[in-house]
C-alpha cells in the first residue's frame, strides 16, 4: 500500500503542524526514531495492512469497499472537534456519517494486530497462500463482526477542550472494557490534539441517537489514554511536540550495545 492511501490518513488531520513548515512529528515504533513528516500524506504510514472486510456478509458489494470513508463530510467533522464548534460539524445526518466512519476506521486498525498474530499462527500450517487468508479473514470476522454491530448500538459523544495534548497510532481505538485499569465501559479514538470520540453502551433501541457535545474540564477517565495509545502502537505514534515523543521514545529505541570489559573508557 503506498503512503498516500493510508485508511487512517483522514484520521491524522488535526496532528498536521501548519506554521512555517507543514507536516506531522512521529515516532517509529521499530528503532524508536522521531522525525518530521513534510507535506500532508502522513508518508510514515508505510506498513502493509491486512484487509479483512467487517460487513456481515463478507461477499457483498458492501465488503469490497469496505471500508467506504465519505473524506470531505469526515475531515469537517474532525476539524469541528478540534475547535469544539458543534455547529461547524454539519448536519445531523453528516455527523452521523462521520462518526460512522470513524468507527468504522477504528476498528478497520483495531484489528490489524490479531489479524498478524493469526497470519503468524496459520503460517505455520501446511496451507496454501489463500487458504491462511480465508483463515486469518475468518478468525478476524469471529471477534470484530459482533463488535461492529454492538458498537453500532452505542451512544457517542465527542468530548473536546481536554487539557492534556494526545497522541495517536497506527492503533488509535482503545477499547477501555478490555485495557481499562479497572475496565471501563466505553471505547475512545482520538479526533485531535485535544478531542476524543467516546462510544458507550445505551439504553436505546433506535441507532438514531444524536452525537452529544461535551465540554471537558480535566482528563478525569482518560489520563491513561496516551499510555494505551503507546501500549497498543506497532508502527507509529503521532504527536505535537518532539518532546512529547522523546518521553515515550526509551520505550522503543534500541537497547545500547554491551561494552567489551577490556574495553578502553570513552572521553
Amino acid at each position: 500500500m503506498t503512503d498516500h492511501t493510508h485508511p487512517l490518513r483522514p484520521l491524522l488531520g488535526n496532528w498536521l503542524w501548519e506554521r512555517g513548515r507543514i507536516g506531522m512529528r512521529w515516532l517509529r515504533c521499530a528503532d524508536g526514531a522521531v522525525g518530521f513528516d513534510e507535506g500532508r500524506k502522513a508518508q510514515f504510514a508505510d506498513e502493509t495492512p491486512i484487509r479483512v472486510p467487517l460487513t456481515a456478509d463478507a461477499a457483498s458489494p458492501e465488503a469490497a469497499a469496505w471500508p467506504a470513508v465519505h473524506e470531505p463530510g469526515l475531515v469537517r467533522f474532525l476539524r469541528a472537534a478540534q475547535l469544539g464548534r458543534a455547529e461547524d460539524a454539519g448536519s445531523p445526518a453528516e455527523v452521523a456519517r462521520a462518526v460512522h466512519d470513524c468507527v468504522e476506521l477504528g476498528l478497520w486498525a483495531a484489528y490489524q494486530g490479531e489479524a498478524l498474530r493469526a497470519r503468524a499462527r496459520w503460517s505455520l500450517e501446511p496451507m496454501f497462500d489463500d487458504e491462511i487468508a480465508a483463515a486469518v479473514a475468518e478468525d478476524v470476522r469471529r471477534t470484530f463482526v459482533p463488535m461492529r454491530a454492538q458498537l453500532a448500538m452505542y451512544d457517542w459523544a465527542v468530548v473536546h477542550g481536554l487539557p492534556g495534548p494526545l497522541l495517536t497510532s497506527d492503533s488509535p481505538f482503545v477499547d477501555w472494557r478490555v485495557r481499562g485499569r479497572p475496565p471501563m465501559p466505553f471505547v475512545s479514538l482520538p479526533l485531535g490534539p485535544y478531542c476524543l470520540l467516546v462510544g458507550s453502551p445505551s439504553k436505546r433501541t433506535s441507532r438514531a441517537a444524536p452525537v452529544v457535545w461535551q465540554q471537558a474540564a480535566a482528563m478525569g477517565p482518560f489520563k491513561d489514554h496516551n499510555a494505551h495509545i503507546v501500549e497498543g502502537a506497532r508502527h507509529w505514534i503521532v504527536g505535537t511536540t518532539d518532546e512529547q515523543l522523546l518521553a515515550v521514545q526509551p520505550r522503543f529505541a534500541p537497547p545500547e550495545p554491551p561494552v567489551a570489559a577490556d574495553a578502553p573508557p570513552t572521553a
